[in-house]
């Protein structure tokens, strides 16, 4: 149900995965760093460097080293091709330094990396909806506030994301949550950025302890309607103007036979 009912706002973060079949096997095979000029993605000296692990014929673990200092998070993508295109499964913390990719396609080739990703961020909005569920006539509409959008802005200053003596400048300003019903929130703010690759709206449901991304927008957007979850019935919000750092290696390993059922 809740993939549904993130699904009807419009820039999804979706962590994606292949579906196999999943019984684990006690095998275990790590991987060697794929060549950088496959990719064109090339090691550097305090970038995270990466490992996989199969650690049963159709479940892969990664690991990871290295800081980047000033970096917001990092990203951990999937290809099963050299060239891509990459998918990113998950948006982390810095401080998660492994991830599991478990149930894959059997006999299937696949290729992962780690990048950071920088940026300021706006200043946190509380939001507090309304009890309701999500009901069939909300579901029925077509949340024509929700896609994402450019609003048109006058007379604003700029900074530069990759600059850190500007990135401050850059951060976003004026983010406004209005409530559309009971599940649904618009999301406005000014956007100051000059070179950014993309937002990130972000939220940290009640109790929760960090900052999680929950929507991935183009450049430029300063408008966004988002459907909740249910536990974000109370929520604190930010949106950060973001880009992408240097990678880590990438790694290949090649999935084995399906376990039997």
């Amino acid at each position: 149900m809740s993939g549904a009912r993130r699904a009807l706002a419009a820039a999804v973060l979706v962590a994606a995965a292949l579906a196999g079949c999943s019984s684990p096997q006690p095998a275990t095979r790590s991987a060697e760093p794929a060549p950088s000029s496959a990719t064109g993605t090339k090691l550097t000296a305090t970038g995270p460097r990466l490992t996989a692990t199969l650690t049963s014929p159709v479940d892969i673990t990664l690991r990871w080293t290295g800081t980047e200092p000033g970096a917001a998070g990092r990203i951990v993508e999937f290809a099963t091709e050299p060239e891509g295109p990459y998918t990113i499964l998950e948006y982390v913390p810095l401080g998660q330094t492994s991830y599991r990719h478990p149930d894959l396609m059997p006999q299937t080739p696949f290729y992962y990396r780690v990048r950071p990703y920088y940026g300021p961020a706006s200043r946190p909005v509380e939001v507090r909806l309304p009890k309701g569920d999500f009901t069939a006539k909300e579901q029925k509409s077509d949340h024509e506030w929700a896609p994402p959008r450019t609003l048109r802005q006058t007379a604003v200053h700029t900074g530069s994301v990759k600059d850190a003596a500007t990135a401050r400048a850059a951060a976003p300003t004026g983010l406004k949550a209005t409530v559309m019903h009971a599940n649904g929130i618009r999301f406005t703010w000014t956007d100051h950025a000059s070179d950014e690759q993309g937002y990130l709206l972000e939220d940290r449901p009640q109790g929760g302890d960090r900052f999680r991304p929950v929507a991935v927008l183009d450049r430029n957007i300063n408008s966004f309607g988002l459907i909740t979850l249910p536990n974000e019935k109370r929520a604190a919000y930010r949106v950060r103007a973001f880009t992408y750092g240097k990678g880590s290696n990438v790694v290949h390993l090649k999935t084995g036979s399906a376990p039997e059922r």
